[in-house]
């Protein structure tokens, strides 16, 4: 994609414009808010299947996000192979027993007791796919040789969270996983050195028994999350 010799800055129409009045852009804004409202982290999937193009749409959707130097340092893996899953979740598990028996702090496993999470994570075998999201420290030019990439963090979490609203809008419900550390990702999945895995993603249908923690509706509300300067 990126080659030394052609580097240079070429302006381009806009070539997409949204032309709303007040009131639909209101009205928009409004429907989204209810629409993301209903999104709902689960941990209890059905193993229904979902089709491949359905994820490849919505991770299509978080390759279109902003980054720094229109760098796009992220890939995402998605998984649907049962051996790979059982093979995440077998690693996954051991570092969150890890993490359980002491790898964390008391105020930590605290925090978390209102989740009622656990060390067993069934649902990185039940959930139809995974899709493992990585953070490319750097890329390469066409010759082979480096370039590094700009704000990495900041853009792999704007695609992240592009990848979620555009599965949440297909109708699947998520699980943001993070054990630490994750480095075994890039074994099992072949990924390269420049890669760090920063998040694993749960996708698939809600089981029609499925739970969500009653602390998990609570959000905060607008003026202990905004300011507004006018």
């Amino acid at each position: 994609m990126f080659s030394k010799d052609n580097l240079s800055y070429e302006a381009l129409p806009l070539p997409d414009r949204l032309r709303y009045s007040d009131d639909e852009m209101r009205a928009h804004a409004t429907e989204f808010l209810a629409h993301m409202r209903k999104r709902h982290s689960i941990r209890d999937f059905s193993d229904r299947p979902v089709p491949r193009e359905v994820i490849a749409d919505c991770i299509r959707t978080a390759g279109s996000a902003p980054s720094g130097a229109n760098h796009q340092p992220w890939f995402f893996a998605a998984i649907t192979s049962a051996e790979l899953k059982a093979q995440i979740r077998a690693e996954a598990e051991e570092e969150e027993r890890k993490f359980y028996a002491g790898g964390a702090s008391d105020e930590w496993i605290k925090a978390l007791e209102p989740i009622g999470t656990t060390a067993d994570k069934p649902h990185l075998t039940i959930a139809p796919w995974l899709i493992v999201v990585f953070a490319q420290r750097w890329g390469t030019f066409d010759d082979g040789s480096r370039y590094k990439n700009y704000y990495v963090p900041e853009s792999v979490n704007i695609a992240t969270g592009f990848l979620l609203a555009a599965l949440h809008t297909a109708g699947l419900s998520t699980l943001t996983h993070t054990p630490n550390p994750m480095k075994f990702l890039n074994g099992a999945l072949g990924r390269p050195e420049a890669e760090k895995p920063t998040m694993i993603i749960a996708v698939g249908h809600a089981a029609e028994t499925a739970t969500v923690p009653s602390v998990a509706k609570w959000k905060k509300p607008l003026k202990e999350i905004s300011t507004f300067y006018d």
